[in-house]
């Protein structure tokens, strides 16, 4: 890993065995991208990348006989106004109402390690020689402001982060209307966009287009979050790009609010992206010697293909963005009572429901909404977080101590951004709520955002629902946001600062996220907003899991984690067995298949076990049995391969390998049964290719089925069916783990599904 400067050509190069990144000082004293992609062999000149040529209609931004004209020019962090007019990363209005800036540059500095962005989330390295940082500063003499432009790169990661900071120094002051994170230009447009979208309960399924001249996009202007409409990630991968070979570009916003990332692709054949705080809503007044910071940019190359950029995302979020506890350890089996009882419950009917998790094996108890102030229903009671003693004559206090005398630990949901307007809480502080004064307030699941960009708010908050912590055992939270925002404005905050109110909402809730983690260090944080839609690099940071959606429905599941799995680690990913009939899509799968999704997640249960059958519980013993025994290998230690996309077929298939490329677990999942159907073969990936594997097969059934196939199925060798068999890596990699199709329907029926444990044995 390096970071050089070569003075005589003017040209930084960041680069260590996988990537290089080349920037140069242009005439102008602009910055200039020359290169980005594969790692290239350093040399004193890399100049001759830069091209320019005379253009109708073009631009020169230097004096004749030069040819440089911005419109031509992959920059790092363009302007609009002299000469370029593609979108620009960035917009300074001035008191003279002019928008034209030139920052030219000035010094640069290369640092070991990288600097923390607190209080924004935002990548690390617990030693400094894991990483360098490049700061190039820029300075606008009229306006007398410095641009500082940030660059880290990993050693062992083909990573490079990218952030921005405006420090005025003028005495007039100025206001930023845009200010993206990060701004990268390709040479060429011969790549396809890829993104994660969809809605509530079909969050993140993958798309991709073909980039067409123009702009292509997507955002967020929910507000209160990153949104389950778009996720703040975006790739460019060549048309030929698959999961194991081809080149792609990741670009990930590590923020949890409305964010902007588009690919403009010019019809001189130019791809410029984009990524930061969407402008729209967005004005920052910078006074003198005040300062602006961008929330980061994670730039992951791949040239293996979209596996290889998940895992690189993987590994470095799960070492080097979560913190904490819980960062390095596996996660607890438990169970949540929200399906199982929703807002119909007392102290009784919650005992009895753990009592059950504890006999099967479940490690935590989760008490979901409805556990305080007057919530009978989600009409009333958000805001006022004291407990409901009619519900819980001991409070949380007494129930949470009760749960540990099982052996359990206890978990609390809240959602602490929220009020309803039937509450002591908005009707002691009504001016709390984000609302325009003299307008409608649109309301959503009868609930409306209280305003977090104001410090009291947050303040109180944060002083009751630490009380209640501080008077109970409490080992997990699960913290809610069922909401987008509406009418933005702070009606604590003037005129003229309004266009902070988003940004400053997202700090307050990082804020509040700080305090408590501070105060409680010891509690796992899981992160929610109704279901998905705040999964993203920024909340990461603070909770290092999310809910990955209310769709706990196996099949819709697959399609969920496997879009998922892009960019966030599979540990992050909260999953769990729910009923059936599933609560979102009334369909009936198999308890075995909704286990063998849920287990490549944190996994638990979502559901009253007093409910089921004898037989049902023994299968639930089993399933806590595995994943007790692997969940170390699925989520701590191993690397996640997709095999087989939901969004291409009837099949889905992934699974995990050890580092030491030791052992695997495999799970393939099949939607619809078909007729007389062709043979099956699952080819894996990620082994060592001259090693013995023993390949295991699970062998849960849901219903009865004839003794001689209760040993095996799934898998015939010649005409055997077989429980286990032998095989090289380059066997099952290359050929693949032969599948019965007969057996597999006769199974379950549809939305079937196997389990494989992979052994090496030599």
């Amino acid at each position: 890993m390096a970071i050089v400067f070569h003075e005589a050509s003017k040209v930084f190069h960041l680069y260590n065995q996988d990537i290089s990144y080349l920037i140069r000082i242009m005439e102008n004293g602009q910055l200039e991208n020359l290169y980005y992609g594969k790692a290239l062999r350093d040399r004193d000149d890399f100049s001759y990348m830069h091209e320019e040529a005379m253009r109708s209609q073009m631009s020169i931004n230097v004096p004749e006989p030069g040819l440089l004209s911005m419109q031509y020019t992959r920059q790092e962090y363009p302007s609009y106004g002299t000469g370029d007019y593609r979108s620009p990363a960035f917009t300074v209005l001035q008191e003279n109402g002019s928008r034209i800036v030139n920052y030219e540059y000035t010094a640069y500095e290369i640092l070991k390690g990288k600097k923390s962005l607190e209080p924004l989330p935002a990548t690390y390295v617990e030693d400094e020689e894991e990483a360098a940082t490049l700061e190039v500063t820029l300075h606008d003499q009229v306006t007398d402001t410095d641009l500082i432009l940030s660059y880290t790169i990993y050693e062992h990661y083909p990573v490079i982060t990218r952030n921005s900071r405006f420090v005025h120094k003028g005495s007039e002051k100025i206001v930023l209307e845009r200010a993206l994170s990060a701004s990268v230009e390709f040479i060429d447009t011969d790549y396809e966009l890829m993104h994660l979208s969809g809605a509530w309960s079909r969050e993140r399924y993958v798309k991709s287009q073909k980039l067409e001249t123009g702009i292509q996009g997507i955002q967020s202007l929910n507000g209160t979050c990153s949104g389950a409409e778009f996720n703040p990630f975006l790739a460019l991968k060549r048309p030929h790009t698959t999961e194991y070979q081809g080149e792609v570009y990741g670009f990930n916003f590590v923020y949890s609010g409305n964010f902007l990332a588009q690919a403009e692709t010019s019809t001189f054949g130019m791809t410029r992206i984009l990524m930061g705080i969407h402008p729209e809503c967005f004005s920052w007044e910078l006074k003198q010697g005040e300062t602006f910071q961008t929330p980061e940019v994670v730039m992951v190359y791949s040239d293996q293909g979209l596996n290889k950029m998940s895992q690189v995302y993987h590994r470095l979020y799960r070492t080097r963005l979560m913190r904490g506890r819980w960062r390095d350890q596996a996660r607890p089996i438990l169970l949540n009572n929200w399906e199982a009882t929703y807002f119909d419950f007392d102290e009784e009917k919650i005992l009895n429901i753990a009592k059950k998790a504890k006999e099967v094996g479940v490690e935590l108890f989760v008490l979901d909404d409805g556990w305080f102030g007057a919530r009978n229903d989600d009409h009333r009671g958000l805001g006022d977080w004291y407990v409901n003693l009619d519900k819980l004559p001991d409070g949380i206090s007494g129930l949470s101590r009760k749960i540990e005398e099982m052996g359990l630990k206890f978990g609390l949901w809240v959602e602490l951004e929220m009020a309803n307007k039937d509450s002591d809480l908005y009707r002691a502080h009504p001016d709390w709520l984000i609302s325009v004064p003299d307008r409608f307030e649109s309301h959503a699941r009868h609930q409306y955002v209280l305003d977090f960009s104001r410090k009291e708010v947050v303040d109180h908050i944060h002083e009751m629902v630490a009380k209640v912590i501080r008077e109970s055992s409490i080992s997990y939270i699960k913290w809610d946001m069922n909401r987008y925002m509406t009418e933005p404005y702070s009606k604590g905050t003037s005129a003229s600062e309004q266009g902070k109110v988003m940004h400053k909402y997202i700090l307050g809730v990082y804020d509040l996220y700080t305090r408590l983690i501070n105060e409680f260090p010891d509690i796992l944080f899981e992160s929610c907003a109704s279901g998905g839609a705040r999964f993203d690099a920024g909340m990461l940071y603070f909770a290092p899991q999310t809910w990955t959606s209310d769709d706990t429905d196996a099949n819709e599941r697959t399609k969920i984690q496997y879009g998922t799995s892009m960019v966030y680690p599979i540990v992050s990913m909260g999953s769990h067995v729910s009923a059936v009939p599933n609560h979102q899509l009334h369909r009936e799968t198999s308890l075995a298949t909704r286990a063998n999704v849920a287990y490549f997640g944190t996994f638990g249960y979502e559901l009253d076990l007093n409910l089921l059958a004898d037989k049902e519980i023994e299968q639930v013993k089993e399933q806590i049995k595995f994943m007790k025994e692997y969940r170390e290998l699925i989520q701590i230690d191993g690397d996640f391969y997709r095999l087989k996309s939901p969004f291409e077929g009837n099949e889905t298939a992934w699974m995990v390998v050890s580092q030491d490329k030791k052992n695997a677990v495999a799970g393939y999942y099949q939607s619809l049964n078909q007729v007389n159907g062709t043979w099956i073969r699952l080819k894996l990936d990620g082994l060592c290719p001259d090693a013995l594997y023993e390949i295991t097969y699970d062998t849960t059934f849901d219903t009865p089925v004839d003794p001689e196939m209760m040993a095996v199925y799934g898998v015939k060798i010649g005409s055997d069916p077989v429980k286990t068999y032998q095989a090289y890596g380059t066997e099952l990699m290359y050929a693949g783990i032969p599948i019965n199709r007969d057996l597999l329907n006769r199974k379950s029926m549809d939305f079937s599904s196997l389990l494989f444990m992979i052994t090496q044995v030599g």
